[in-house]
């Protein structure tokens, strides 16, 4: 006879590997079926955008407005993240998604930074709950995302045009 038990510890940790397998889903079924941007095009593209002196929570308001965001009035979540040292394969995934909008949180490994997570109120075609998370190093935003809560639901940089949830 085998008997195994279970703490409410590995629940966790099972959950988080769950929703980290989703998360890389979703990355990369959108990394496959979107276009693939130069250099040059993701410059075009982000070159009215401002990402530096991010202090405030208006800055941050301000930030996301830059790509047609409406949020609510007051962040969800406002925590301090370190970086991992090492990237493994979900934040590989991750920094690509950054990459697609012209940010890399590679050089930031190891660091320290804040993460502000917003509720979304005027995210097109979609009735469910989305999210925007801005990510900050020294009063610059480094990297971000809009997501919907759903765990079938999407995940895509700031612009509405890296949007394949539709």
């Amino acid at each position: 006879m085998f008997i195994y038990t279970v703490k409410a510890n590995s629940l966790k940790f099972i959950a988080v590997i769950l929703a980290a397998v989703a998360i890389l889903v979703t990355v990369a079924l959108l990394s496959e079926s979107s276009e693939i941007l130069t250099t040059d095009a993701i410059a075009a593209e982000t070159k009215d955008i401002n990402y530096d002196k991010i202090k405030t929570e208006e800055d941050r308001k301000k930030f996301l407005s830059q790509f047609g965001w409406e949020i609510e009035d007051k962040e969800i979540e406002s925590v301090k993240v370190k970086l991992p040292g090492e990237f493994d394969k979900i934040m590989t995934e991750y920094n690509e998604l950054q990459k697609s909008q012209g940010l890399d949180l590679f050089k930031y490994k190891g660091r320290e930074v804040e993460r502000y997570t917003y509720k979304i109120s005027n995210y097109p075609d979609y009735s469910g709950t989305v999210y925007a998370n801005i990510i900050i190093y020294r009063n610059r935003v480094i990297g971000g995302d809009i997501c919907s809560s759903d765990i079938s639901g999407f995940i895509h940089g700031f612009s509405h045009s890296n949007s394949n949830a539709e």
